[in-house]
C-alpha cells in the first residue's frame, strides 16, 4: 500500500502556462487528483495515465461538492491510492478551504504538503497592466469575497469603500449592484472600476468604467462568472488594455 499524502497545488488563474513548474511536477507524480471547476483540464494532461482523476465542482451557482464530502473523498482516495493532488483554481490558501482541507487530513495522519499559485486578486489585473499599487495613487490593496451567503453582503467592504487603497473584489458578481452603491454611499462613485471574466483564457471579457455605471455596462455586456472587480484609481492609471483577437474591450468612461 503506498503512503497516504495530499498535496495542495494551486492552477493559477486559468491559463494553464500560469502554474508553477513545482506544480506541474506534483500533477506529474500523483495517483489521484481532486479538481475544482476553475482549475484548467489541460493540466491533467500532466498526470500519469493511471492517475485518477475526480471534479468535485466549486463554481458558484452550479452543482458541487460539500466541503465536508471533499474533505472525506481527500483521506478515502489518499489511503486507497497514495498521494492525492488536490488542483485548486489560483491560490489555495486564497479563498481556497486550504486550511479545512489541511487540517481534517491531518486528524488522519495524513502527511500534507502545499504548493502555492498565482491568485486572480493579482495576476488578472498584472496581465492587463493594472498595478494594484502605485507610487502617489495606491498604497495598498485589499482582496475581499463579495458574499458571505446567499443574501448577506460582506461587510469588511465597508472599511474598503471608506479607504484610498485599491478594492480587488472576488465572487462578487451576484451582489454588483449593491457593492456599487454600498462605494457609492462613500463618495466613490466616480472611482474607475473594471470587471474581468475569465482572465487570462482565451474567452475573456472586459468592461471598464465607474462605480457609479459599471453595473450597467457589465449587465450590458452579459459579464458574468468567474469574474474579478477592481476599484480604485490603479485602474485609470494602467497602460491601455491590450486588445487581442480573443478579448471583448470596453473602455468607456
Amino acid at each position: 500500500m503506498k503512503q497516504p499524502k495530499l498535496i495542495l497545488v494551486g492552477a493559477g488563474p486559468g491559463d494553464p502556462e500560469l502554474i508553477t513548474l513545482k506544480g506541474i511536477k506534483a500533477i506529474e507524480q500523483a495517483d489521484a487528483i481532486l479538481y475544482d471547476a476553475l482549475a484548467n483540464e489541460e493540466l491533467l494532461e500532466y498526470a500519469p495515465t493511471q492517475c485518477v482523476k475526480i471534479f468535485v465542482g466549486k463554481r458558484y451557482g452550479q452543482p458541487s461538492m460539500k466541503q465536508e464530502e471533499i474533505n472525506e473523498l481527500i483521506v478515502s482516495t489518499a489511503f486507497h491510492f497514495g498521494t492525492v493532488v488536490r488542483l485548486k483554481g489560483g491560490d489555495p490558501f486564497i479563498f481556497g478551504r486550504a486550511t479545512e482541507e489541511i487540517e481534517y487530513a491531518e486528524t488522519f495522519g495524513i502527511e500534507t504538503d502545499v504548493v502555492p499559485g498565482l491568485s486572480s486578486a493579482t495576476a488578472i489585473p498584472a496581465l492587463h497592466k493594472i498595478a494594484l499599487t502605485q507610487r502617489g495613487v495606491s498604497r495598498g490593496f485589499r482582496v475581499i469575497t463579495g458574499t458571505l451567503s446567499e443574501t448577506e453582503l460582506n461587510e469588511d467592504l465597508i472599511n474598503a469603500a471608506n479607504s484610498n487603497e485599491t478594492t480587488v473584489i472576488l465572487m462578487g458578481m451576484n451582489k454588483l449592484p449593491l457593492i456599487t452603491e454600498l462605494f457609492g454611499a462613500f463618495g466613490k462613485g466616480e472611482l474607475p472600476a473594471a470587471i474581468i471574466q475569465n482572465g487570462s483564457m482565451p474567452d475573456e471579457k472586459i468592461v471598464t468604467g465607474l462605480v457609479k455605471n459599471i453595473a450597467d455596462k457589465a449587465k450590458k455586456e452579459k459579464i458574468s462568472t468567474p469574474a474579478i472587480i477592481i476599484i480604485g484609481e490603479s485602474v485609470n492609471w494602467r497602460n491601455a488594455f491590450a486588445k487581442t483577437k480573443n478579448n471583448t474591450i470596453k473602455n468607456e468612461w
